[in-house]
């Protein structure tokens, strides 16, 4: 059984009764009573879990003196040469007082690329694949930058933003303004979605296909022995396609939920 389905297991033995129980209790009924934790959210709380244990431990670890090379790559999230991390994001986008939304964008951020990555672990599926996942990661960037503007301008200042800078275009700019805002929950939620459901099915189609060419070749000796590196070289070019869309997905989901907050905090709209 592949890892990802016995942990799938496992939590669904020791959760599954209360998470059964709670989902009656909110009027929902689970489409397997004996499995009502479905492999995407098993995945994601094992890396919330992993995560969190790496953390505690980690801490104890950090010298300003003397980084080590963990450290190092860790820091380089938050802000590395090429001005690509949260931390360099939000400064350059944001601004004055733009550490305060570095925990939360931050940990979204990490959140989807640790989503992304775990593929590349044999016998587990990246949970943003799904698409649940990445319309759940999109509602919580939603949620966020709307109350990062309430607090900042208080509830009527903020609902100004939605107006446009004349009250003549007040009728026309409210419903525009409403529909771009729910669309980038669409937005946000198709583009890690889609990328990461074809990046995972290429690699599995040209991993099956290259095994098919192999396995058919093999009936020949020599041809045989020659294409023997071609199963073992050609899943390790997707795999690093994989690891680099995960990547740069990761670097829109945290890119676009900066570029949010800024208009929503902004001074002026």
């Amino acid at each position: 059984m592949p890892l990802g389905h016995w942990i799938t297991e496992f939590l669904n033995q020791i959760l599954g009764g209360p998470v059964v129980a709670l989902l009656r209790a909110l009027g929902a009924e689970p489409t397997d009573v004996h499995h009502p934790i479905p492999q995407h959210v098993a995945t994601e709380i094992l890396i919330v879990v992993v995560t969190i244990l790496f953390a505690a431990w980690f801490k104890r670890r950090l010298s300003v003196e003397r980084p080590g090379g963990l450290q190092q790559c860790v820091e380089a999230l938050l802000t590395n040469p090429m001005s690509v991390g949260a931390r360099d994001l939000l400064n350059d986008i944001v601004g004055h007082g733009a550490t305060r939304y570095l925990p939360m964008i931050g940990t979204i951020g990490l959140f989807v690329l640790l989503c992304n990555l775990i593929s590349v672990i044999p016998g587990f599926e990246s949970p943003t694949a799904t698409a649940s996942v990445p319309f759940g990661c999109a509602l919580t960037v939603f949620a966020y930058y709307n109350f990062c503007g309430v607090r900042r301008h208080n509830p009527l200042g903020y609902a100004k933003h939605f107006l446009g800078p004349s009250i003549f275009l007040a009728p026309l700019m409210f419903p525009i303004e409403i529909i771009s805002n729910l669309a980038r929950l669409l937005s946000l939620t198709v583009r890690l979605w889609v990328n990461m459901l074809v990046s995972e099915l290429l690699y599995m189609l040209f991993l099956g296909m290259t095994l098919s060419v192999f396995a058919g070749a093999s009936k020949i000796n020599v041809l045989g022995y020659a294409l023997a590196p071609i199963p073992a070289l050609v899943p390790l070019v997707f795999i690093f396609l994989h690891i680099f869309v995960a990547f740069l997905q990761a670097f829109v989901f945290t890119l676009l939920p900066v570029i949010y907050v800024s208009g929503a905090v902004a001074e002026e709209h």
